[in-house]
């Protein structure tokens, strides 16, 4: 168990196994959760929180489907680009 204190300023400092573990540099964001009897920090993460509905958006399409083959075929091209 890993004991901390609240310091003056209202800081606390999480043990640093605890911050090696979850690979939490400096500067690290944290979200704070309160649940009424103790809090939940979790890191805050680089992009809002979407859900399925925001992003199928984007899958879209309308023009003439792409066949198996063809879709392949550009696969194997962006491959031999990318290793020239």
């Amino acid at each position: 168990m890993n004991i901390t204190k609240l310091s003056s300023k209202g800081q606390v400092i999480i043990p640093k196994p605890l911050r090696t573990s979850h690979h939490w540099e400096v500067g690290q964001e944290l979200i704070v959760v309160d649940f009424g009897d103790g809090i939940l920090l979790k890191p805050k993460t680089p992009f809002e929180e979407t859900s399925i509905r925001d992003v199928a958006s984007c899958l879209r399409f309308t023009g003439q489907a792409k066949s198996l083959e063809d879709m392949e075929a550009a696969i194997s091209l962006g491959i031999k680009d990318k290793y020239k």
